[in-house]
């Protein structure tokens, strides 16, 4: 039976590899990755750099296109996503049927942690339903963005008594006036202009200033090296009632 691998890779910064990751792959001998095209370009040299540092010789690396996603059906949002989904499950199911032999570890690199607002785990297990190709897979967990953002800042995601919720700025931008207690992710339309912020000004530093996000929205942009250039992350915390904290790192100068 064909064997894969599910390895998260932390948020970026190849410091966020765990030992239990740096294992996984050096164990692993066909390397599974969907390709974003150019825009998304340095996220697949991300995983090459890692594969390069940990992976055991020989291997081999086998490439597929995402396909792309319809973006422009805002009513239908949910079923764009979920066709979506479908058209990368063939493109993976693909890969595993075509790059990998019986008894053969393969490995899918995953940014952050799989289980945190990720689709990779939802498309392995439509692949084993459509039952097409069979194959064990193993998760190996990883730091999460919102891990590694409340540990730069010293502070939890939780509140005593209160719950937290984990959303997206799409669903910000809906809802946000009435947000309490909130973490933000895939927040790629800014929906934050209309919060007020509290800001942390460098790596492990408290918070320092606070106001309004809306002028900070182009040197958001600038810090988190928008548009396909190298990022490492810019999420939210601790909305509520319309306040957040935020933090940004960037490696290395803007370009």
């Amino acid at each position: 039976m064909k064997r894969r691998l599910v390895i998260a890779i932390g948020a970026g910064d190849p410091d966020h590899l765990t030992p239990q990751a740096v294992k996984a792959i050096g164990a692993t001998e066909v390397f599974l990755i969907v390709d974003k095209g150019e825009v998304k370009h340095e996220l697949v040299q991300l995983r090459l750099d890692l594969i390069a540092a940990h992976g055991r010789a020989p291997y081999r690396i086998a490439e597929a296109r995402d396909p792309e996603r319809d973006r422009t059906t805002v009513p239908a949002y949910t079923a764009a996503v979920e066709d979506w989904r479908s058209h990368r499950a063939l493109a993976c199911e693909a890969l595993i049927r075509h790059e990998l032999r019986d008894g053969q570890a393969g490995a899918f690199l995953v940014r952050g942690d799989p289980g945190v607002y990720d689709s990779t785990l939802a498309i392995v297990e439509e692949i084993l339903q459509r039952g097409n190709v069979t194959f064990d897979y193993k998760v190996i967990p990883g730091i999460s963005s919102i891990a590694a953002l409340t540990a730069r800042h010293r502070t939890g995601p939780t509140q005593v008594g209160r719950p937290v919720r984990l959303t997206t700025g799409r669903r910000l931008a809906e809802h946000g006036p009435t947000a309490d207690n909130v973490l933000v992710i895939l927040d790629a339309h800014c929906s934050f202009a209309g919060l007020k912020v509290e800001r942390g000004a460098h790596r492990g530093a408290r918070i320092r200033r606070f106001g309004g996000c809306g002028g900070l929205r182009p040197r958001m942009r600038r810090r988190t090296r928008w548009a396909g250039r190298r990022w490492d992350e810019a999420h939210w915390a601790g909305i509520r009632r319309g306040e957040a904290r935020w933090a940004a790192r960037r490696r290395g100068e803007a370009r």
